[in-house]
């Protein structure tokens, strides 16, 4: 009988009852291969994985360390404390207090129960408790335990806390403007802004984490798909060349000197010759930059030892010397005939105290601070070698110190033509600089002639645990080792003899100079009446120095002469320095 349509032909029961069915088996075997990568897979969330994502599902409070680092330390040396450190940036944890406006039924009598612990205006309270189509509004920041504790007591609905981190700087503002702080650019990223937390902002901020993962058309993450997860990298901590002790005590007489004499600023820096490592440094008018919201005027963030320029008067008088001896075109001991005045073109200059002196060594030109005598040694020096050798001491270019922010200073009227130009720049008028570069060119002659890189950090610890320690870095030998001793001799007849006595400091050999420099005016023409900058730059012991320091005082009010002004200052602070270095004294009080 034959089989018609779609009909099959039935087969026996018992036909290929022996033979296996590979679609049955193909199909058990994938499903089991399926599971055990499920299983796995869930295996690895529930238990390998099972702490990230119990953080992630507490509103990521917990996994936010994965993902956001903490910023880095700054500290201070401290050599002579038990921990050989001080804090100078920290990060501190306190408390933001929050609302969900949504959440508050009575936002007069929450307003009510918070205002004394928060210190608020009950008013401006129920304003921001009652917006009812806002979901979180922020109440207070930077609140201690005991307060967070007394908000929590009150168990009002809505209102919530939450962990901050914040920059905290123990020693400000005395450490400020070398320190800077952490503030906030136009799209609300925090970032480290002018000095160290400038400088060093991308090492101080570290990494931040990340974690992906697929997700569905909802937005919520698919937990079987994967994710792939970075935690975050802390920032590097610092340590700083700082000598807390130093700067506390330096920062605290520039600050007596400017109230003592009226100044409007002043500043001091304090480094090491043999290495170029800061010691201090500190300036004023400061801030604090715990609140460093609360400066009106941003002009009071820049650093006025790095970034403040001015004309820096006689303390350059001993550039122009050492430059003339190491040329050979004078020594010490070379004579010249002062009249008192000099007459350049339409021009004459004078002597500070009006006086002609007759026969004068170049020593006795330090001395009593004779402008026709340091012009008399550059002519002899000739005005391109006396460029030559203003920038191989490093004028008119940035210093390269590891702070943010520096300026360049000006020494492009060196390169005009005219007597006159040549003849102002020997006296430190018509050229600028910033108190870092006189420091760093004392410090070139302090240190046999050899110019060192100024650097503010000491060690850079990395997250890993591994440690960075500068190394000194010298730039070049702008003059010899005998000239560079000569002019530590003539200095020291300075202090010894002439205009920088109140900075000398009994049993010891201090090598200086004053300057006393007028003010150019806004408008550019001429200076300013009865306004000047005093300063003093200067080393110690000369034989051996174990520091070179520059002070300076803005506009000081009740005295003209640097050296009743900036030479007691420099001369207070360098006695505290010897004692503190443990410096035997050289000779018998």
């Amino acid at each position: 009988m034959l089989w018609r349509g779609n009909r099959q032909r039935p087969r026996p029961e018992h036909q290929h009852a022996n033979r296996p069915d590979w679609h049955v088996i193909t199909v058990g075997v994938a499903v089991t291969f399926a599971l055990a990568i499920l299983g796995a897979r869930l295996f690895s969330l529930a238990v390998l994985a099972h702490d990230f994502y119990s953080r992630l599902a507490e509103n990521q409070h917990g996994a936010f360390a994965e993902f956001y680092p903490d910023r880095g330390s700054i500290w201070f040396s401290d050599p002579k404390s038990p921990e050989g450190r001080y804090p100078a940036a920290v990060n501190k944890s306190l408390w933001l207090a929050y609302a969900e406006p949504r959440q508050i039924a009575d936002a007069a009598g929450t307003a009510a129960k918070l205002a004394p612990i928060l210190k608020a205006e009950e008013p401006e309270l129920v304003a921001k408790l009652a917006g009812q189509d806002d979901p979180y509004e922020p109440l207070a920041h930077r609140l201690d335990d005991p307060a967070a504790a007394a908000i929590r007591e009150l168990k009002l609905p809505g209102i919530g806390l939450t962990r901050e981190n914040f920059r905290f700087y123990p020693d400000s503002p005395e450490g400020a403007h070398l320190v800077g702080f952490v503030g906030s650019d136009q799209e609300g990223r925090r970032l480290g802004r002018y000095g160290i937390e400038g400088y060093w902002e991308k090492q101080l901020a570290g990494e931040s984490g990340f974690v992906s993962s697929e997700t569905d058309p909802l937005g919520r993450w698919i937990g079987a798909a994967g994710r792939d997860l970075r935690p975050a990298k802390d920032g590097d901590e610092i340590t700083l060349t700082v000598d807390r002790t130093i700067q506390h005590v330096a920062c605290g007489k520039l600050r007596d000197a400017v109230a003592k004499h009226g100044a409007t600023g002043g500043s001091v820096v304090i480094l090491e010759p043999k290495t170029g490592a800061i010691l201090a440094m500190c300036g004023m008018p400061d801030f604090d930059a715990n609140v460093f919201s609360a400066v009106t005027d941003m002009r009071v963030f820049n650093n006025p030892v790095t970034f403040t320029q001015y004309e820096p008067g006689s303390i350059f008088k001993p550039i122009v010397m050492a430059a003339a001896i190491d040329a050979g075109a004078v020594s010490p001991n070379t004579t010249y005939e002062d009249e008192g005045s000099l007459v350049i073109g339409q021009y004459t200059i004078k002597n500070s105290d009006g006086v002609g002196h007759g026969l004068q060594t170049m020593t006795q030109v330090l001395e009593k601070s004779l402008n026709t005598g340091v012009i008399w040694a550059a002519r002899r020096l000739g005005a391109e070698r006396f460029r030559e050798y203003a920038h191989a001491f490093g004028f008119g270019e940035k210093t390269g110190i590891d702070l943010d922010t520096e300026a360049a200073g000006d020494i492009s009227s060196l390169a005009r033509r005219g007597d006159i130009w040549l003849a102002t720049a020997s006296f430190g008028q018509g050229v600028s600089a910033t108190p870092l570069q006189m420091a760093a060119a004392y410090a070139a002659i302090a240190n046999g002639g050899k110019l060192m890189r100024p650097y503010a950090v000491a060690a850079v610890k990395h997250a890993d645990g591994t440690v960075e320690k500068a190394e000194p870095e010298a730039v070049r030998q702008v003059i010899a080792k005998r000239a560079a001793t000569l002019v530590g001799g003539m200095l020291v007849r300075v202090v010894e003899a002439g205009h920088g006595k109140r900075a000398g400091v009994p049993g010891y050999f201090v090598a200086g100079k004053t300057g006393t420099a007028q003010i150019p005016r806004a408008d550019g023409q001429g200076y300013e009446e009865h306004a000047s900058i005093g300063s003093f730059a200067g080393f110690a012991p000369v034989d051996r120095p174990a520091f070179v320091m520059v002070v300076k005082l803005d506009r000081p009010q009740d005295v003209e002469w640097a050296e009743a002004s900036a030479a007691p200052l420099f001369g207070d602070i360098a006695k505290f320095l010897l004692q503190y270095m443990e410096i035997p004294p050289e000779r018998r009080l």
